[in-house]
């Protein structure tokens, strides 16, 4: 782990918490591509990424891909349910397998510093601000931020971006 004074390097320098409250170290997800997102259950774009991202692992889990959701209540109040209502709306509704952890700020200063790296990584069209619910962000094998991709981008149109990093291009 870096220590304090030194800035972090890579996605999997950070600890996250999982919908338990449960430390998840993100280096076990080293070798691994990352689709970062933060989601939200009650936005205009909550059916179509689901479904999309839910047919994105699907298809790539089993050659290395590994989608990460972030809950996130900052953009209209669309995400005001629990960990457990939230797992609850995703798993259910749609049948989503990835990971999805604890509800976290994205913006602001209390950001969580995963977002705050992500950011700072890559900028946005307007800044480094996240704009709105389904921002991703796109992390090779080794844990650098490749892309990112406006909360209106389709998940499948990224496809090939994912399957690049995956070597299966």
């Amino acid at each position: 782990m870096a220590s304090q004074s030194e800035k972090p390097q890579s996605v999997h320098e950070f600890t996250v918490k999982d919908t338990k409250g449960n430390d998840v170290d993100l280096s076990i997800y080293k070798g691994k591509v990352l689709l970062i997102v933060n989601v939200a259950s009650q936005c205009g774009l909550t059916n179509s990424n689901y479904t999309e991202l839910s047919k994105l692992y699907e298809k790539y889990k089993d050659q290395g891909l590994e989608i990460l959701a972030f809950p996130c209540n900052q953009f209209g109040g669309q995400e005001p349910g629990d960990n457990e209502q939230i797992m609850e709306f995703a798993c259910t509704r749609f049948k989503a397998e990835f990971p999805i952890f604890d509800k976290v700020d994205v913006n602001g200063q209390n950001a969580a510093p995963l977002y705050k790296f992500l950011k700072s990584n890559k900028g946005g069209f307007l800044g480094d601000s996240i704009k709105w619910n389904f921002s991703k962000f796109l992390v090779d094998k080794d844990g650098n931020v490749v892309d990112r991709f406006a909360p209106t981008t389709s998940p499948l149109s990224i496809e090939k971006n994912i399957k690049k990093l995956l070597g299966s291009a």
